[in-house]
């Protein structure tokens, strides 16, 4: 199992908080832990040890941030490039990774999101071919999910509260099987002038073709997705305390 981080973009809605600085970089707390720290140390706690970081805006800052605070473990990282940052979305830095991935089973994570570790763990064990994680509760600005029966059938950030059946965290895991499908699915969108959008298109293709795309819950584990000043106030209040010590306990 691989772990891919997709750390390339600029967070222009948080610019204010974090200036020159990649948006994975911000810290977290007193202690200097960052984003990628927290999903790091998840994924590690987790026993995900081979992880791919696609780097973009700053990238020599996220390189150096994770072989220096990571010296022991250089090994398991590579870094994937993706010079075209600013004029495309997570789509294209996803396709960038395909040659790393090598048909190999892998959990995807956008770099703003810090969770509980523990809520990996139902995903790695997922046997359906796409797994993604889901919190039961509503968040605003977020993308929701619509199940039926053991499966995600629509994801996007337009579905009604009436409607909803969960809050998409931005975890998404992938069975080696359902590779070969989704980068078809991929190549053909980054061919018709679609690198700008989210690779949950590719996704949600899949899903309408039959595909199951399945989920696993966040329960009442916190996680928070860092997307604004205000998300981070949320983080800093409700979220980063209790990773904190759940990282110490572990």
């Amino acid at each position: 199992m691989k772990a891919l981080i997709l750390a390339a973009g600029r967070g222009t809605r948080i610019h204010s908080v974090h200036g020159d600085r990649p948006k994975c970089l911000i810290q977290c707390d007193d202690s200097n832990s960052t984003i990628l720290d927290h999903q790091i140390e998840g994924l590690l706690s987790a026993g995900v040890t081979n992880i791919g970081i696609v780097v973009g805006y700053e990238k020599d800052q996220i390189i150096r941030h994770v072989l220096t605070h990571y010296r022991q473990r250089r090994q398991d990282f590579v870094f994937i490039e993706n010079a075209e940052f600013a004029k495309t979305n997570n789509v294209y830095s996803f396709w960038l990774a395909r040659p790393w991935l090598n048909g190999e089973s892998f959990i995807c994570l956008n770099a703003d999101v810090v969770f509980d570790p523990r809520i990996l763990s139902p995903a790695l064990e997922s046997a359906a071919p796409i797994t993604m994680i889901v919190d039961p509760e509503w968040r605003d600005e977020t993308m929701k999910v619509v199940i039926s029966g053991n499966r995600v059938i629509r994801m996007s950030k337009h579905i009604m509260h009436t409607e909803f059946s969960g809050t998409y965290i931005g975890i998404t895991g992938f069975a080696a099987g359902v590779q070969e499908a989704l980068f078809a699915k991929i190549d053909n969108l980054i061919r018709t002038g679609g690198e700008n959008e989210f690779f949950n298109v590719a996704v949600q293709q899949l899903a309408d073709e039959g595909v199951r795309v399945g989920f696993t819950s966040t329960g009442d584990l916190p996680w928070a997705e860092i997307d604004d000043p205000s998300d981070l106030a949320f983080a800093r209040l409700h979220v980063f305390p209790r990773l904190t010590s759940c990282l110490i306990a572990a």
